[in-house]
């Protein structure tokens, strides 16, 4: 009992997509596994089973399972979010908050100290302790730490070449002044900005100006980057299972030349339209490379598409094991969205990007790529755009030809900066250190 009493137990809320839930259950794992930190992880019902693997390897990790309200007009599986959408977000709050608080008050050794902010309707963003965590999205998608404060829905007059209004996430550009959702938001946002610390899945040897800028920008030094965050055992089966294991997309890789292969994937929440599939299979068709093309089931394919790149496409309709995939020696390049996670684990393995920004931080993580990293090259860009076959074959070609070798050695470079950063005495290794110290010293007093 004495042990417990002492050991720091840290309360993990995450957004219920996979894409934010799991790069914070790989946090978990760390805190745990190397620290001792107990961990209680805040899940619906539906996203419980993504903790499985989590929970078979980390006895000090343990789930807070808290129901969804009935009572809504929400869809089907709402409870765990694998498309896009809006909803009654802010008056769903109140009854998992207060569920929250007394079960977190029953395993923890002093009750917690809630602070809302901004109205009784808004989430426990504030602790005795309070933590933000981003390992949904790079740090440099922080690094304006204003918020939305304008209803007009149209660009500023003087618009930034670099970071065009239409590229900002549509919470900044949808916000309407006294909206109960865009009001929501903008709290959220505030209350972020005064946590106690922040702790990013990102590495300095690739956002190290930006990492350095919020500390001189919020005043303190508590920000911290501790990644590239890696799921334990593999993650064979990260973000669900697949509909082909990992060990037959393996022996179909086996078969391919080192860095041949042209993996494409768009996340879990954005979905093609037909024309942006057909357009992206015609690419790929045209371009003559091997590929996997992970659509999840969603993508409509050209009819006969198939059976015409039979032996040089593998076609996965489901889930795809995308962290074995990418870390597979045939594997070269990615045709990607640039959700930060896909961001991070393609950069882990050492694989050249492809980039097509949809949305969300997406945009100014593909300009990390392009230009300043270095080992992305555009594709396409934007949620509504359509590539030319034409062009788009093109680039594939490339990415995985004798002109897309510069770029895929500066991938492989960068894995190995990676990799070092979270080897002990790296640079990641040693931020998670004194996250760790930090919580342990403030629990100790």
């Amino acid at each position: 009992m004495a042990n417990l009493q002492r050991r720091v137990h840290a309360l993990a809320v995450p957004f219920p997509a996979s894409g934010h839930m799991l790069p914070l259950l790989d946090l978990a794992h760390l805190l745990s596994a190397r620290y001792g930190f107990a961990v209680t992880i805040v899940v619906t019902p539906k996203n419980l089973p993504h903790l499985s693997p989590l929970l078979a390897r980390c006895p000090t990790v343990a789930p807070l399972v808290l129901p969804f309200p009935d009572n809504t007009n929400l869809p089907p599986g709402a409870a765990s979010t694998t498309r896009s959408s809006a909803g009654p977000a802010p008056g769903l709050i109140p009854p998992p908050r207060s569920s929250l608080t007394s079960s977190a008050a029953g395993r923890t050794a002093s009750r917690p100290s809630w602070e809302s902010p901004a109205s009784s309707s808004a989430p426990p963003a504030r602790s005795a302790s309070p933590l933000a965590t981003r390992c949904g999205a790079g740090c440099q998608t922080y690094r304006i730490l204003t918020t939305p404060t304008s209803s007009s829905p149209s660009p500023p007059s003087q618009d930034p070449p670099l970071y065009p209004w239409r590229h900002l996430s549509a919470i900044y550009r949808r916000y309407e002044e006294g909206d109960p959702l865009s009001e929501f938001i903008k709290a959220s946002f505030l209350a972020n900005i005064g946590s106690w610390g922040f702790v990013f899945n990102t590495f300095a040897e690739i956002e190290k100006p930006y990492l350095e800028h919020l500390r001189d920008d919020l005043g303190h030094a508590r920000v911290w980057g501790v990644g590239p965050l890696a799921p334990p055992g593999g993650g064979g089966e990260r973000g669900g299972p697949s509909l082909v294991g990992a060990e037959e997309v393996a022996a179909w890789l086996g078969n391919c030349a080192e860095g041949s292969v042209v993996y494409v994937a768009f996340g879990s929440l954005a979905v093609l339209s037909p024309a942006q599939a057909v357009a992206l299979a015609a690419g790929l068709e045209q371009s003559g490379a091997r590929f996997v093309w992970a659509t999840r089931g969603v993508v409509p394919l050209p009819e006969g598409f198939e059976e015409r790149v039979a032996g040089r496409g593998l076609v996965i309709q489901g889930w795809a094991p995308q962290v074995a995939i990418l870390n597979h020696p045939a594997v070269g390049s990615f045709v990607t969205h640039c959700g930060w996670n896909s961001v991070l684990e393609a950069v882990a393995a050492g694989v050249a990007l492809l980039t097509w920004p949809m949305g969300a931080d997406q945009f100014s993580n593909a300009r990390l790529l392009e230009e300043e990293v270095g080992t992305g090259v555009k594709a396409c860009k934007g949620g509504d755009a359509v590539p030319d076959p034409d062009e788009l074959a093109r680039v594939v070609a490339e990415s995985v030809g004798e002109a897309g070798r510069a770029r895929r050695e500066k991938a492989r470079e960068l894995a190995r900066r990676a990799a070092a950063a979270v080897e002990v005495g790296g640079s990641s290794y040693m931020e998670l250190s004194e996250v760790a110290a930090a919580k342990q010293i403030k629990h100790s007093r």
